[in-house]
């Protein structure tokens, strides 16, 4: 009971933030110079025309008239019509959130897998050659522009030796191999980035954790250090690390936009990147808000791990 009274704590303090940050990006995306009907009708258009467009899509109406009619409608699922294919913005994004949402979680896969594990093996070899080699590779991690990345494992595992295809998206239903070999090279590329993140985390974490009294009085009892460091140092390391963890997939899953754009992946970035330069509004205001709530989400998930992970959190 306690845990459900938080958890909805939580849910109504985080809907004032999706709120805010739809008004801010409402409002912003109209400040921008140029008039979406002309984007969509082209230079020579009869005022007609135009006058016509902008009455379609509610362009006439004042802005904040526009931002209510938008927001009643997103509430019950409605999020508008797309400029630019005439699509309703909803069916849109649902077409692309699970190309997402799987880049999402492969990347996050690869950067737990790796980042975890260094940053322990650092914290327990403090100052050793193991935390050398560690800590270079989450610096490195963190420094590398993804574009850069992407472009050298395009040329080394594309290019030359043909391991896996350059770019493009394939769905899983039609070719499953070809759409998991698809998604190796943009996972790897976001996956190191946030492997040197949550490395440095784990690191920090653990280094603080082996320093504290019920860890000493663990290695007091006889316990393998293998044991004191994996039952007794990580369990309450964690916390910070799921901290970072979940706010990293968080921002996977409002798109990455530089990483989508070099493989062709048709996800939220590219989408994204494609709206803003057609003044397509109301893909833009979906996008924002949908992954403002994949965000927030993120963030109710990191909550409930609290309560997994660490016991003491449940009183």
């Amino acid at each position: 009971m306690r845990f459900l009274a938080f958890i909805g704590q939580r849910i109504v303090l985080l809907l004032p933030t999706v709120l805010i940050l739809s008004v801010l990006v409402f409002m912003l995306q109209h400040m921008l110079p140029g008039d979406p009907a002309l984007a969509m009708a082209g230079e020579d258009v009869d005022a007609a025309v135009l006058a016509e467009i902008r009455q379609k899509y509610g362009l006439d109406q004042p802005v904040l008239m526009q931002y209510w009619h938008w927001l009643v409608g997103a509430v019950q699922g409605n999020l508008g019509v797309s400029m630019r294919n005439d699509m309703g913005v909803t069916e849109l994004l649902l077409g692309k959130i699970g190309i997402t949402l799987q880049l999402a979680i492969a990347s996050m896969a690869i950067a737990v897998a790796i980042g975890v594990p260094l940053g322990i093996a650092a914290a327990a070899r403090k100052g050793s050659a193991v935390d050398t080699v560690a800590s270079g590779f989450a610096l490195s991690g963190i420094s590398v522009p993804n574009f850069w990345l992407g472009i050298l494992l395009v040329l080394a595992f594309s290019v030359h030796l043909n391991w896996f295809p350059a770019s493009g998206y394939v769905p899983f239903r039609e070719d499953p191999a070809r759409s998991l070999l698809g998604f190796v090279l943009p996972s790897i590329v976001l996956g190191t980035g946030i492997a040197g993140v949550l490395m440095r985390h784990t690191r920090s974490s653990m280094v603080q954790a082996l320093t504290a009294d019920y860890v000493r009085t663990a290695r007091a009892k006889g316990l393998t250090e293998r044991r004191v460091v994996l039952r007794h140092a990580l369990r309450n390391a964690l916390i910070p690390v799921v901290t970072m963890g979940t706010l990293e997939f968080g921002q996977l899953l409002a798109g990455a936009v530089l990483t989508e754009q070099i493989f062709s992946i048709p996800g939220f970035g590219k989408l994204l990147v494609d709206s803003v330069l057609y003044r397509d509004y109301a893909v833009v205001q979906g996008l924002v808000l949908v992954s403002a709530v994949l965000f927030v989400l993120a963030s109710l998930l990191a909550d409930i791990l609290y309560f997994v992970i660490n016991p003491r959190l449940r009183s």
